[in-house]
């Protein structure tokens, strides 16, 4: 495939605060933790970074980090061009320095439910616009729209620029259609670390991770034996971790993978409002549960 370099896995990197500003050595620490963990690739600045609770120099300032602590060793892709205002996005890429950057991560537009031609069309003026490759990313959870397989492939068929597409939907009868009529270089990876498995096992190419904030040698090496065909050394794997996909999730991401990481000491659990930290409760179950797996 000709984009190989997001076949594998992906980590959609938490943005760590201390005291209400951006911890900076926090990122440079989980950066280091997660390529050392072979991570394929990472992902600043999407919905598990609080992309809308930053700034626009703040934005800027933490894709600066990144660019200059990962220094090539991996494709850096950047989350923070999404929204509901078609020329609005277009005018800020347009005006946007992307070296250094390799790809653009953009959801569909939330909140106004455009029909699918609308959804087409917005994506055709962000094709125009950019520079670099885009990642369609499909999380009707959070859009509360889903984008067809049918438009999917429309766009993979309209521009070599889009490259591939996060689909966070579950669905894998979409994804399959997705997977069977795309064009062969177009990747389709899972936005759902527990659905990660079955997708590969119908022709997917990965995942962009939340839990690979947390665990990325143990989600890498899932990854991967899932695209050997090693299914019952991914099961394994699957297993050993899976219980703490629900404390990550429980109120809501990024909440739950921030409290691990503090777990892990790489940085607090504070999250932005409108987030709020994991209750105690939760919190207490999320951290016997990470210690369980990692001991």
């Amino acid at each position: 495939m000709k984009h190989s370099q997001y076949i594998g896995t992906g980590v959609a990197l938490i943005t760590p605060f201390k005291n209400g500003q951006v911890d900076f050595m926090a990122i440079e620490r989980i950066l280091d933790h997660v390529i050392d963990g072979g991570v394929q690739y990472v992902v600043m600045l999407g919905s598990t970074g609080e992309t809308a609770t930053l700034n626009a120099q703040e934005a800027r300032d933490i894709l600066d980090c990144a660019i200059a602590k990962i220094a090539r060793r991996v494709p850096l892709v950047t989350g923070n061009f999404a929204g509901n205002n078609t020329l609005g996005l277009v005018s800020e890429i347009e005006g946007f320095d992307f070296a250094g950057i390799d790809a653009i991560l953009s959801s569909s537009p939330a909140y106004v439910k455009p029909s699918q031609e609308g959804i087409y069309h917005h994506y055709m003026a962000l094709e125009k616009a950019s520079p670099v490759p885009i990642i369609i990313y499909n999380v009707p959870g959070r859009t509360q729209s889903n984008i067809t397989w049918e438009t999917t492939v429309k766009l993979a068929r309209s521009s070599d620029k889009f490259i591939g597409i996060k689909e966070a939907t579950g669905d894998l009868i979409q994804t399959t259609r997705i997977l069977k009529n795309k064009p062969r270089d177009f990747f389709v990876t899972s936005g759902d670390d527990e659905v990660v498995i079955p997708m590969i096992s119908v022709g997917g190419h990965g995942v962009i991770s939340v839990i690979a904030n947390a665990l990325p040698s143990e989600f890498a090496m899932l990854i991967d034996r899932a695209l050997r065909d090693d299914y019952e050394k991914a099961r394994e794997i699957n297993n050993h971790i899976y219980d703490l996909h629900k404390w990550l999730y429980i109120e809501g991401n990024p909440v739950g993978i921030k409290a691990a990481m503090e777990v892990l000491g790489f940085c607090t659990n504070e999250v932005r409002l409108p987030l709020h930290p994991l209750s105690s409760e939760h919190y207490q179950c999320l951290e016997r549960t990470l210690k369980t797996i990692i001991k």
